[in-house]
């Protein structure tokens, strides 16, 4: 197991070398787990948390499926818009572009966020 975390890891780095999120550009963060999956947007420029949510937000119990990821990319992309925001930089963090972060991207862009 030890040896997936390191790979992840070393994974995430490159991309965060690529990837920056500024004011006019902020990073959509990605962090999933066995219950739950997070999504935030960071202003790597000032160093804060523009605005955040979750699979523990949605009123569901159980794991983390398809449908759950997908609601979340929406919901952020709701609170991105009603906040001003419409173009951001996408971080998946390290995972692969599959399965429930895909379906998070594809429910944010789905809710009208461009990248």
């Amino acid at each position: 197991m030890p040896n997936i975390k390191v790979r992840r890891l070393r994974i995430k780095k490159g991309i965060r070398k690529k990837l920056e999120g500024t004011s006019a550009r902020p990073r959509l963060s990605v962090f999933k787990s066995n219950k739950a999956i997070y999504a935030q947007v960071i202003d790597d420029a000032k160093g804060h948390t523009l605005l955040a949510t979750s699979s523990k937000d949605l009123d569901k119990k159980g794991g983390v499926t398809l449908s759950i990821s997908k609601t979340v990319g929406q919901k952020l992309a709701e609170k991105a818009l009603a906040s001003g925001i419409k173009d951001i930089v996408f971080d998946r963090n390290g995972y692969l572009y599959h399965g429930n972060i895909k379906a998070l991207a594809e429910g944010a862009r789905e809710g009208g966020l461009n990248f």
